[in-house]
C-alpha cells in the first residue's frame, strides 16, 4: 500500500487455497520477472461482472492502481472500480482442460447509483441486443455528474458509422432513460479497430 493510500480505500481481495497455489505457480513459472497481478472489471452484462486477473510484469505497473498484498501476492486493483472489487474472492476450478479456470465471487452490486443501474438495464435489454446484430456492443464505464462515459466494443471499434450510432441511437436512448445525463463521452480507442477511421487524440 502506498503512503497516500488509506486502509479504507484499499479493497479486500481473497484467494482460495487452490487459486493461491495455481497463481503462485504461474507467477514463479513466468519467463520474465512479475511484479504482481492486476484485478479489473472489464464490463457488466446480464447481472454479472466481467472480471479479469492478469500478470503484471516488472516495469509495466499502472501508476494509478491501488496496491494490496494478499498471502504473499501483490495485487494491483483498478482504482476506477475499486469499490466494486472489495470483498472479491478468487477461486480456481480444475476439472480438466475444458472446465479449468479462475472463478470470481463478488458480493458487490453491479452499480451503486440508481442512474447507472437504469442505463445498465437499457444496455442489457435494448441497446446491446440491437447492436449485436451488427457485431458491436456498448458498455457503461461510469456516470460522473451529468456526464456518462461509455465504451464501444466489437464491430463498433473503428467503424466509420460510429458517430451515427452514438449520436442518433445510444446517446438519445440514454438521455431519454436518464434525463439528468447531458453529455455522453465515448472513451473507446477507435484507432485499435480493424478499420480505424481516425486516430484518437492523445491525453
Amino acid at each position: 500500500m502506498t503512503d497516500d493510500q488509506t486502509a479504507a480505500e484499499a479493497p479486500e481481495v481473497k484467494f482460495t487455497e487452490a487459486a493461491h497455489e495455481k497463481l503462485t505457480d504461474v507467477i514463479e513459472g513466468h519467463g520474465t520477472p512479475v511484479s504482481g497481478l492486476r484485478l479489473q472489471i472489464l464490463g457488466r452484462a446480464q447481472g454479472v461482472f466481467n472480471h479479469v486477473l492478469s500478470l503484471v510484469e516488472e516495469g509495466a505497473e499502472v501508476e494509478d492502481d491501488i496496491v494490496v498484498e494478499r498471502d504473499g501476492i501483490r495485487i494491483y486493483v483498478e482504482r476506477r472500480n475499486a469499490k466494486y472489487l472489495s470483498g472479491v474472492e478468487v477461486g480456481y476450478t480444475d476439472q480438466g482442460a475444458e472446465t479449468s479456470g479462475l472463478e470470481f465471487d463478488n458480493p458487490n452490486p453491479l452499480w451503486s447509483s440508481e442512474d447507472e443501474m437504469t442505463i445498465q438495464k437499457l444496455f442489457d435489454e435494448e441497446l446491446n441486443p440491437a447492436i449485436a446484430a451488427h457485431g458491436g456492443s456498448v458498455q457503461l464505464l461510469e456516470i460522473v455528474g451529468d456526464t456518462a462515459f461509455i465504451e464501444l466494443g466489437g464491430g463498433c471499434v473503428g467503424c466509420g458509422m460510429v458517430d451515427v450510432t452514438l449520436k442518433q441511437g445510444i446517446e438519445v436512448s440514454m438521455k431519454e432513460a436518464v434525463p439528468s445525463i447531458l453529455n455522453v463521452v465515448d472513451s473507446t480507442d477507435h484507432g485499435s479497430g480493424e478499420n480505424p477511421y481516425y486516430q484518437p487524440s492523445k491525453k
